[in-house]
């Protein structure tokens, strides 16, 4: 179950709690491997949502899983209390918002790039020189995704603007233009 001002507040405390301990960076590593672990397995994210599963199986779970990673004594104390509390199913939505605080605070904008066929990094680096000029106090997160289903061209998002200069998108809106007969109005 979402539940995004839960989620805020949790990542707001743990983000302020680092910020005073000099963990910051460490808590955000730990952040980040949380999130690709819910991510990556979506057993981990059931388990935890499980309310047939006691919390200590699920603290033991949590620890085995992140044993390679050595948590910063913050993050491992943190997670103990989401267990303790019975908001562990809550631990990746907690980890997203993390990030996102972390990203505000250091003023990093992701940049979401897709296209029908994989960029070159020159491409890539052009596009986050682009960008950055309407933004020069952000330091810019590129994220490319490929989907061919575009046909060419590409969708650019950032934040919460959209810029789509597409085939598919030109093709669909000279259909509408078409079905429409909007270029009977032009003669």
């Amino acid at each position: 179950m979402q539940n995004p001002r839960l989620a805020s507040r949790y990542a707001k405390s743990i983000l302020d709690l680092a910020i005073e301990k000099n963990s910051l960076e460490a808590v955000l590593a730990d952040m980040r491997t949380l999130h690709e672990v819910c991510a990556v397995s979506q057993e981990f994210v059931v388990m935890l949502q499980s309310p047939v599963i006691k919390g200590d199986k699920k603290l033991a779970v949590i620890m085995a899983v992140l044993a390679s990673q050595k948590l910063n004594e913050i993050t491992n104390g943190f997670i103990r209390l989401l267990v303790t509390k019975g908001r562990e199913q809550n631990l990746s939505e907690i980890a997203s918002a993390f990030i996102t605080q972390y990203n505000l605070l250091k003023n990093i904008r992701t940049v979401k790039l897709t296209t029908a066929s994989p960029v070159t990094d020159s491409m890539k680096q052009s596009i986050v020189t682009k960008v950055g000029t309407f933004m020069p106090k952000d330091t810019m997160n590129l994220e490319t995704r490929v989907d061919e289903s575009l046909i060419g061209g590409f969708v650019l998002e950032v934040e919460d603007q959209l810029f789509d200069a597409s085939v598919k998108k030109k093709l669909a809106d000279v259909r509408t233009r078409i079905i429409d007969h909007t270029y009977e109005t032009k003669i």
